[in-house]
């Protein structure tokens, strides 16, 4: 049946009243009350703790991927930062060598399956990193990630990956983070399991879990402190533009009520004002940056982004991008030189505030589970 824009509309703001009575901000309480500094601290120190080295030599870190679909700064920013911070072997793996499409931007080439991983290092990684993966019922990541435990590996979720995680039965009676609007996804799965709120990050034995997508910027740093120093980490976090690391978060800030609903629908429903943006891929392109202005202006619900070249590119980390040949589109991914990683993604929620309204600004950030505080100029 043909859909006209009336009725799309229209069938959207139903969905977005029970939206709002359904609980769509992931079901679960949390209290208002923040945890205080000392509480944060002892959080923080409790990590670099559980995560410091258990074995001699430079560790092995895999960054997991799933050729299908893999969250695009999930993994992207998970696996630069520890590429670049240099105090670990950090190699990409994925079920199959080859192709990656990551979400909702992008497509990257990963040369290393599961069972080439295990041949290289039959004691296994010492830490695995689990993005949002579109499939949390992959019965070979699964098993791959309980073989990966039983040999001594930390397992590190970030965001939606907690389902990942949970599904290999490593959240069961444990402890957890995860982005707001799975948080119930997590509990129904795992009842046993126990929702911490105001924690950006966290860890319980050899499990680690963090919150929404930017969440994994500080805790790749914090492992990055556990593994490398303090000192390390502080070199690096300067150089991506960030000040903390620590796990302080006010969970109470993410979820989505009955305005946000409305305005993210009424937005989805202008179907007609979508656009197909570019980036002019080439060689050296900052890993971080391409990753968050992508990923956010992609979540704008009007932009969707392509790598546009002849030949796939190396990006800083050393991971191919892989590109497509340039077709016609309405605009270039805006990323500004000189900007570090923290200062892009800033100007481009602003842009999108300019280019789309403060409320579309807003759920990107809602969606990015991002809490910083923006100072936009027009």
């Amino acid at each position: 049946m043909r859909s006209y824009p009336f009725f799309t509309a229209l069938r959207l703001l139903i969905l977005a009243g029970l939206m709002a009575l359904s609980g769509c901000d992931g079901g679960v309480r949390v209290p208002a009350d923040l945890p205080d500094a000392t509480a944060v601290a002892r959080q923080g120190q409790a990590f670099l703790e559980a995560m410091k080295p258990r074995r001699p030599g430079k560790p092995v870190i895999a960054v997991l991927a799933y050729n299908e679909s893999t969250e695009t700064t999930d993994f992207l920013l998970s696996h630069a930062v520890l590429q670049r911070s240099g105090v670990a072997q950090v190699e990409a793996v994925a079920p199959r060598k080859g192709p990656v499409a990551l979400y909702p931007a992008l497509q990257i080439e990963v040369a290393q399956d599961l069972g080439s991983f295990d041949r290289a290092h039959p004691g296994g990684a010492d830490y695995v990193i689990v993005p949002a993966l579109d499939d949390a019922d992959d019965p070979a990541i699964s098993r791959w990630l309980q073989q990966q435990t039983a040999k001594g590996a930390r397992i590190v979720s970030v965001c939606a990956g907690a389902l990942i995680v949970g599904r290999a039965g490593l959240l069961d009676g444990r402890r957890f983070v995860t982005h707001w609007h799975f948080r119930k996804d997590v509990l129904r799965r795992h009842p046993t399991a126990t929702y911490v709120p105001h924690q950006r990050y966290t860890v319980d034995g050899n499990i680690a879990t963090t919150t929404g997508i930017t969440a994994s910027m500080p805790a790749m740093l914090a492992l990055v402190e556990a593994v490398g120093g303090r000192a390390r980490a502080q070199e690096l976090a300067a150089e991506l533009g960030v000040a903390s690391w620590t796990p302080a978060h006010d969970s109470s800030a993410f979820g989505v009520d009955a305005r946000r609903a409305v305005h993210y629908l009424l937005a989805k429903a202008a179907f007609w004002r979508d656009e197909h943006w570019e980036l002019d891929a080439r060689d050296g392109l900052d890993d971080i940056a391409v990753a968050l202005t992508a990923d956010a202006w992609s979540r704008t619900g009007h932009v969707r982004v392509t790598a546009s070249g002849a030949r796939p590119v190396t990006l800083k980390s050393g991971l191919r991008l892989l590109t497509e040949r340039a077709e016609a589109s309405q605009g270039r991914l805006p990323l500004t030189p000189g900007l570090n990683p923290s200062q892009q993604l800033d100007q481009t929620l602003c842009e999108i505030a300019n280019r789309f309204g403060q409320a579309r600004s807003e759920w990107v950030m809602m969606e990015l589970e991002y809490p910083g505080r923006l100072q936009c100029s027009r």
